[in-house]
């Protein structure tokens, strides 16, 4: 519940901040699972945070995470084809299907992306996964707009 406060001629809202609406954070591990399996996204923002967190200890060689986002129906495709991007390219092919993505990262590090909202269409179901080879069949989620 926001309450709205009005001192010197200001407005200000006190409660959860307008930003927090339109950021999630997503943490990763060693164990190649992400600690959210659903996001929503409030159709009142025009842009959208994930901050990626990779809570474990192993470099990003051996266990490197990511978060890419595409529309359900592309997900497989997209997962299967961006092993071949490479390391070098964050493990995600340069296609339109991609509608955002984090870069790879390691035990420790932190990444995050910020993209358009009016790239989603209410109604559509959106898949998130991490397209390291092999991860993308356990690590994933849906992200839907609200």
């Amino acid at each position: 519940m926001y309450k709205c406060l009005v001192a010197a001629g200001l407005v200000a809202f006190a409660g959860p901040a307008w930003a927090a609406g339109c950021e999630q954070v997503v943490k990763s591990n060693d164990a190649m699972q992400f600690d959210v399996k659903n996001i929503t996204v409030p159709r009142s923002c025009k842009k959208f945070t994930v901050k990626l967190e990779h809570t474990g200890k192993l470099p990003k060689a051996a266990m490197g995470h990511n978060w890419v986002l595409t529309r359900e129906p592309d997900f497989q495709a997209v997962a299967k084809a961006s092993a071949s991007a490479g390391a070098a390219k964050n493990y995600v092919i340069d296609d339109p299907r991609v509608i955002a993505h984090t870069g790879l990262i390691g035990g420790g590090e932190t990444t995050s992306v910020t993209f358009d909202v009016a790239k989603l269409t209410a109604g559509t179901s959106y898949t998130f996964f991490c397209s390291f080879p092999g991860h993308w069949a356990i690590m994933k989620g849906v992200l839907s707009l609200s």
